[in-house]
């Protein structure tokens, strides 16, 4: 879905306007149409300017499946920063994770390659360039194959299923506040 109330494409793609949402709030900050997981919604500008702004380096958190096995030397690049034909990242912070650590299904799935293993990242960014985690991972030779944004600040989806949506928090932002 898009994250956005209208689409102006033919035929027209699914919104948030069709998730009977408070009205005056809108997206403080985005994820692309290939990527899926937490997205805040607010009726706050200065708060979705804090959010979005790169100044103030709130913390990202994605799970990140990946074509391939990283290596040290690959999950040591994207810790150190990749430099991107835009300039370099800051950087991030990496681990493995286990078996496929997202419980809900991909609409629609992921391709399979049964003969190319596939490995699962979190991978926690201060920046959001425009598919700047997809170009980080690529660059190392892992290409991404599925992208779950998990948390923002101190704020994550703790349980929250595809459509579902709470109000959070917003003293949970602050970069310092954890996750």
């Amino acid at each position: 879905m898009l994250c956005q109330f209208t689409d102006r494409s033919a035929p027209p793609r699914p919104t948030l306007a069709g998730f009977g949402l408070p009205a005056g709030v809108y997206a403080a900050g985005r994820l692309d149409h290939d990527s899926e997981g937490l997205l805040l919604l607010t009726n706050d500008g200065r708060l979705a300017h804090g959010i979005t702004e790169p100044g103030r380096a709130v913390r990202k958190l994605y799970r990140v499946q990946v074509e391939g096995q990283p290596d040290a030397e690959q999950l040591a690049a994207l810790q150190d920063g990749v430099v991107l034909n835009d300039g370099p990242t800051r950087p991030a912070t990496v681990r493995r994770l286990g078996e496929d650590p997202v419980p809900w299904p991909r609409d629609p799935p992921v391709r399979v390659r049964r003969a190319i293993p596939v490995a699962w990242l979190e991978l926690g960014i201060t920046e959001g360039r425009n598919r700047q985690l997809r170009r980080m991972t690529a660059a190392v030779g892992l290409p991404t194959l599925r992208l779950v944004r998990w948390a923002i600040g101190g704020i994550a989806l703790d349980g929250l299923a595809p459509g579902e949506w709470r109000t959070a928090d917003p003293g949970r932002l602050h970069p310092s506040s954890g996750t």
